[in-house]
Parts: structure tokens; sequence; C-alpha cells
């Protein structure tokens, strides 16, 4: 197992076509990388591929994510099979990111490439109580429920992340989950808190006439809260970019605003893949992460000169 080093060039979240491909070319530039996140989560890890450039073949995309790391590892780059769960602007310059071990790497540079969220749960009451107690970011609307019960639902760093957050301002937090995909040190942070938690369980039915007022499981369990915080896999765009500036699309918010470069409106914050906007082709990820690694190596230079 890789042991991470305090101080990287690059940091790029996300381990899909657009983050291997950002990690092949900031390592073959001869910067410090490192990819943090699960192959197995990205969208292209369950497809199969036949309209990409020069492959003539149907190829598994669980294959092609397989290949696409021992790339970037044969290149330098190195690997770690763990979700942000916190990101901070470092007061020397580039950024401070937190894994869900408890882990802390600097970098001088960051690549956004985690996708889009496809964060619904697609159960009645959901559509109906949007903004109304129903709500996909714990860091955005968290303080709007100071000293009340709500519900977290989730398997992943974000769901066991956003309940730990919750914790320091709800009055009573609620953790709702078939099973828990995170490092053990946040299991068992989880288990040693005042969290209640819901193994094996999930939600069939978000309750209220006006307002969420309560979660009905799928035990038919009826759980009373003030809202539900829905946190599906990992920290998504709109939570890491907003912790440090990271401007969003104004026409969607899932997205993140990039030039011709892949540059954010932060210095030194790339994006590249789906988390910039449609199409959603592995062509287009793959290019995006490019250039994206292309000018990040470039921007860690530069910084080096001065």
């Amino acid at each position: 197992m890789t042991t991470a080093k305090e101080q990287y060039d690059i940091v790029i979240i996300g381990s899909g076509p657009a983050g291997l491909q950002a990690a092949i070319h900031g390592a073959r530039a001869k910067t410090d990388v490192a990819v943090l996140g699960r192959l197995k989560r990205s969208s292209l890890h369950k497809a199969h591929v036949e309209n990409y450039c020069c492959t003539s073949n149907l190829s598994s995309g669980e294959e092609m994510l397989a290949q696409g790391k021992d790339q970037a590892e044969r290149f330098g780059a190195d690997f770690f099979d763990e979700d942000v769960l916190d990101i901070e602007e470092n007061a020397d310059g580039g950024f401070v990111i937190t894994l869900e071990s408890r882990t802390i790497i600097r970098t001088w540079t960051v690549i956004l490439a985690m996708g889009i969220s496809r964060n619904r749960l697609k159960v009645p009451g959901e559509k109906e109580l949007q903004a109304k107690g129903v709500s996909y970011c714990v860091d955005c609307d968290g303080n709007f429920y100071k000293n009340q019960p709500v519900a977290v639902v989730g398997e992943g760093s974000a769901a066991a992340a956003g309940a730990l957050t919750l914790l320091m301002i709800a009055g009573e937090v609620h953790l709702i989950y078939r099973s828990l995909d995170v490092d053990e040190r946040l299991v068992d942070h989880i288990q040693s808190s005042s969290i209640i938690t819901h193994p094996g369980r999930w939600i069939s039915a978000i309750q209220g006439e006006y307002a969420v007022e309560a979660v009905l499981l799928d035990n038919d369990e009826t759980v009373k809260v003030s809202a539900v915080f829905v946190e599906l896999g990992a920290k998504g765009a709109l939570e890491i970019a907003t912790k440090i500036g990271v401007a969003l699309d104004m026409e969607d918010i899932r997205f993140i605003q990039v030039d011709r470069k892949q540059q954010t409106n932060i210095p030194g914050a790339y994006a590249a893949g789906d988390i910039c906007g449609p199409p959603w082709q592995m062509a287009k990820a793959i290019g995006e992460g490019c250039v994206a690694g292309l000018e990040a190596a470039a921007y860690v230079k530069k910084r080096r000169r001065k």
C-alpha cells in the first residue's frame, strides 16, 4: 500500500477517464501526482465502449480503467483508494486535502474530475419536498437545521462525513445506510459518536405536507426529522468546489466553469470530464483530462521558477 507524501505537485480528485488521463500527462511531465477515489465508482466502470477512436472491439469499461491506472502508475503517479472529506486553500498557496483516513496531504494544484452527482433517491416525497427539508448538500444547508432532528442517507464518504458535520449543528442525527463503504477509521469515528445509525435500512418515502416531517424506512419504521440530506457516494462538485471558491455554472450548479485550459476561477484549480458539463462521452473526458494534466504541470513548473 502506497504511503501518502506530505506534499504533491498535483492532486487529482476522481479516478475516471478524465482523472486517469490527467494523471498520465501530469506524471509524464515529471511532477508528483496523487489520484484520489475508487475506480469502481466511475460511471465507466460498468459500461462497455464501442465508440472510442482507434479501438475496433467492444471494450470493458472496468478493463479500460484498470489499464489507465497501470499506465499512470508506470509514469509515477500514486493512487489512494479513498475519498476526500475536506479541502481548504493553504495560506502559503495551494490546497490542503483531508482524506477518509484523516490523512492530510498538501498540493500546489488540484484537478477536479469526480464526475457529476446522480444524487437522487427517487422515492415518494423527494421531489415534492426538495428545498423544503430535502437537501443534497450538508455543507450548504446544514446550518438551517440547528438543534433539529435530521437524517442523512447514503453509503459512502459523503454520508459519513455529512453525519459527523451535522453532529455539531443538529439536535439529533440519524444515518441511514444499507452498508458503509468507507475507511474503517471513519466507521469507528461514527460508531463512537452519538449518531443514531440504521444499518441495513433505506428510505422508502419522505413524508410531510409543506416541509419534511419524517422518513419512512423500508422496514416500515417512521423516523421523525426536519430534514433529509441525500448524500450518495463521495462528495461531489458542489461540496468540494464551493469550499475553495470555485465558480459553478450559473445555469446548472452541478457543473464547474472552466476556460479552454480547463482552469477554474481559482489559481491552481482545474476541472475535467463530466463535472464540466455534457456531452457524457469518454472521448470528451479524456481530452479534457489531457489538457488539465498538462496545464497543471505547467503551472507547477512556473511556480518552481519563482
